[in-house]
């Protein structure tokens, strides 16, 4: 459900579908509902992160741990490491790959000029490509324009490779489980690969009950195109579907899956995914996430259970419920504005929380304005003003703040924005909030 909020509002904003409110309202209502049943803290059931992702030289060993085949390879954190890793490697070329949570590193370019994120180079240059690669930015199609840091390089074997496969499994709303998808070709985008040659993908449904059929598994492997022992393959195959389930895993994407010139499957490189939702069955897995590669803003949210979504826009929004978030947004958008986030504060804020809610949006410096939309219910209107009033007393805010404010204690709270002194813009309702944010700005 997560997953799916979050990919509404990015979504969402990108297309500015104004027409969809109801719909998208419908489905997010639809969504509360589910997690409403799901779990005993409805608070904590939301956030703008679903899923765990680990980086590859990580995924590899949870890999190797589960009987998937995996290449050789250490990771180095920094330059006199990488050349140490090369050196007990023992070749005359390795492979040294950036550490970045973001797919197209090999087509990716580094701030520096540096082209490419994964090259096979003479370990006599290691200590060269090092240097350009720790603590560098590498921008790919999928990292966003301002890129990743890279804080971690992989050296790893370089393998004979025969042929490349590509291998996923995904959870799977149509068929209410799990998804294997294969194809022949791998090591490239997979998207492209779909949108010119679709008959070449397989998918295949597992019941997440029973788990894959020998006939499944031997479909997946008739499907890559491998050459080598088939029995050899099919265990492969499995060790992949056991290491999902096993971990909880929203992911597991080997791309390329390969085949050596000996004919055993490898997973020469994968992402990996864990239901956030799962995190106290894994410890261990979970201590390795790397803030570092997650929007900042997002993180601190998550400790103070707000559900954030960072966007390109330059009005913050402070809003309780899902639904209402969206409208928001929406509604700004309509009157010529742009949101530069979603904010759900949730029924049951603290004044602490509020604060920390309006930290998170100034810590934005595109936010040239504020709007907060709080409809009272569960979340009282007074406990809002009072964040309020102490988060522009202790940040000291400098961009202009819109409230509105309607529903439990909307009086009580009123008053106390009115008696606190502070230079606040009260709105009537959402259309005139949301024109006063744009206006605040023009």
């Amino acid at each position: 459900e997560r997953f799916w909020l979050d990919l509404l509002v990015r979504e969402h904003h990108h297309h500015h579908k104004i027409t969809s409110i109801k719909a998208i309202i419908m489905l997010i209502s639809t969504f509360a509902r589910a997690v409403t049943r799901q779990t005993r803290v409805a608070a904590s059931a939301v956030g703008g992160i679903r899923n765990l992702n680990l980086h590859e030289y990580q995924s590899a060993q949870i890999m190797k741990e589960s009987g998937v085949n995996v290449p050789f390879g250490i990771a180095a954190h920094t330059v006199e490491d990488a050349v140490k890793a090369a050196a007990e490697i023992g070749d005359d070329q390795v492979v040294i790959k950036s550490q970045i949570l973001a797919g197209g590193r090999g087509l990716g370019k580094f701030t520096n000029g540096l082209q490419g994120g994964v090259h096979i180079i003479d370990t006599k240059d290691v200590k060269e490509y090092a240097e350009k690669m720790l603590g560098g930015t590498l921008v790919t199609k999928q990292s966003g324009a301002a890129g990743k840091p890279v804080n971690t390089v992989l050296l790893a074997k370089k393998m004979a490779l025969a042929k490349e496969f590509y291998f996923a499994i995904f959870m799977d709303r149509a068929s209410g489980g799990p998804l294997i998808i294969a194809c022949s070709e791998g090591g490239t985008s997979i998207e492209d690969l779909a949108e010119s040659s679709p008959e070449k993908i397989i998918k295949v449904p597992v019941n997440i009950t029973t788990g894959p059929t020998e006939e499944q598994i031997e479909t997946v492997v008739n499907g890559l195109g491998a050459s080598g022992d088939k029995e050899s393959a099919k265990d492969q195959i499995k060790a992949l579907y056991n290491l999902f389930v096993d971990n909880d895993c929203t992911m597991v994407e080997v791309n390329p899956l390969a085949e050596d010139t000996d004919g055993n499957l490898i997973a020469a490189d994968a992402k990996i995914g864990f239901d956030d939702n799962a995190e106290f069955r894994h410890k261990d897995i979970f201590d390795q996430r790397d803030h570092s590669q997650e929007d900042p803003r997002e993180v601190a949210a998550a400790k103070w259970d707000l559900n954030y979504i960072g966007l390109d826009g330059n009005i913050g929004c402070m809003v309780n419920g899902a639904g209402l978030a969206m409208s928001t947004m929406d509604i700004i958008s309509l009157n010529g504005g742009s949101p530069a986030n979603f904010l759900d504060v949730g029924g049951g804020a603290k004044v602490e929380q509020i604060k920390a809610a309006f930290e998170i949006i100034t810590s934005d410096p595109a936010v040239k304005a504020i709007l907060v939309n709080i409809f009272g219910g569960i979340m009282k209107c007074d406990i809002i003003a009072e964040g309020i009033i102490e988060a522009s007393r202790e940040l000291d805010l400098k961009v202009p703040v819109v409230v509105r404010l309607e529903g439990t204690n909307v009086e009580r709270g009123k008053k106390l924005l009115e008696e606190s002194g502070l230079d606040l813009i009260t709105a009537d309702d959402l259309d005139d909030a949301a024109t006063k944010a744009v206006a605040s700005i023009a």
